[in-house]
């Protein structure tokens, strides 16, 4: 038993010595449960609410007042016009319309047959139904009289896979790109090639490129791939622009390529860029993009944090541009973040990959 003994306290000093293994055994799991913990929630908080219709009716002033003291929203804005909902849900400055007929206060008094319409983005179809059924609470509590009527614009029939597809298509491209760039760097570095690579007559730039280059188009096929798969067999619209489809998604690939160089500047082997890409890209990816959970919903310190997950923002650009067919006017912030994004990572890498060899 003595020898036993031995040989298991040898195993812990491995262990204790080697700091990714510590990282992964003790940290990681720490790091998972909060998470997780925090970030994977269907409530929803402050959600954008558009007051359409006569605010200074008595009635429709003291139903929006018990809305926007909910927990649940906040009251953004307020016009006369329903012709103005489909252009803020396009720009993203609302989740939801409570629109008001007009005399609303004298027909619900005398009729009794005023008549509420809640308008939802069906692009989020998660959210919006969420959004539609506590705004419903809320008016049922005040005026049990009233029943809304629920639409939802861009996606009526409320399909998962107007949400599912985009999603999707950031993952896959995110993880082809970073991954397997990452690999087939560390993979020269770990053979001992990469050198002799790098003092042949070809520049070190190209030497990337040459590696980055088969991994954009194979992502450049998947994505048309895709595409025709969504469209023909999941009956997902396309009302926007192809091209425009294939521009953001450049970005995202270029961006997904910076950041595979990124982590082959860290990692030593194929399995560290691996462990690094699965653990450190996948999981951020697929809780912090918007794909199963919405942002919104998330404490603010990790709404912060999503914000610096690529794919967070090429899901919303696919989402406006094939769901709700919009031009470039309106993707000019998010497409904005990705460019920034493709020359922060492409600097940070280049001058690591420098240093580093």
């Amino acid at each position: 038993m003595k020898e036993f003994f031995k040989l298991v306290g040898k195993e812990f000093r491995h262990i204790f010595r080697d700091r990714r293994t510590m990282l992964i055994v003790l940290v990681m799991p720490v790091v998972q449960i909060v998470l997780f913990g925090f970030a994977i929630s269907t409530d929803i908080h402050q959600a954008r609410v558009d007051i359409v219709g006569d605010i200074q009716d008595f009635q429709v002033r003291k139903i929006a007042e018990r809305i926007d003291n909910s927990q649940y929203f906040d009251v953004v804005s307020e016009y006369r016009s329903v012709t103005s909902v489909d252009d803020r849900f396009r720009k993203g400055k609302a989740d939801v319309a409570i629109c008001f007929e007009q005399d609303f206060s004298k027909k619900l008094e005398t009729e009794n047959t005023a008549l509420i319409r809640i308008i939802g983005d069906g692009s989020e179809p998660n959210s919006a139904q969420m959004i539609a059924n506590y705004a419903m609470g809320i008016i049922h509590e005040g005026t049990r009289e009233l029943t809304p009527t629920v639409e939802y614009v861009y996606n009526p029939m409320m399909k998962s896979s107007y949400n599912f597809v985009p999603g999707v298509m950031g993952l896959i491209l995110m993880l082809i790109c970073s991954m397997m760039t990452a690999i087939s760097i560390v993979r020269e570095k770990e053979k001992g090639t990469m050198e002799l690579l790098l003092v042949s007559p070809v520049r070190p730039l190209w030497i990337i490129v040459s590696k980055a280059l088969p991994y954009m188009t194979l992502s450049a096929v998947n994505l048309v791939t895709i595409l025709l798969l969504s469209r023909y067999v999941m009956s997902v619209p396309i009302r926007g622009s192809l091209l425009l489809i294939a521009l953001v998604s450049l970005v995202f690939i270029l961006t997904s390529l910076a950041l595979g160089l990124l982590i082959s500047t860290i990692a030593s082997t194929q399995r560290v860029a691996m462990l690094i890409s699965g653990m450190g890209l996948m999981m951020p990816t697929m809780i912090f993009s918007g794909i199963i959970f919405p942002c919104e919903s998330m404490p603010v310190v990790l709404q912060y944090l999503s914000d610096i997950i690529p794919a967070k923002w090429y899901i919303i650009l696919i989402k406006k541009i094939m769901i709700e067919g919009v031009g470039m006017t309106y993707i000019v912030k998010e497409l904005s973040i990705l460019l920034f994004m493709v020359f922060v990572l492409f600097w940070t890498s280049i001058k690591l990959f420098r240093t580093r060899l």
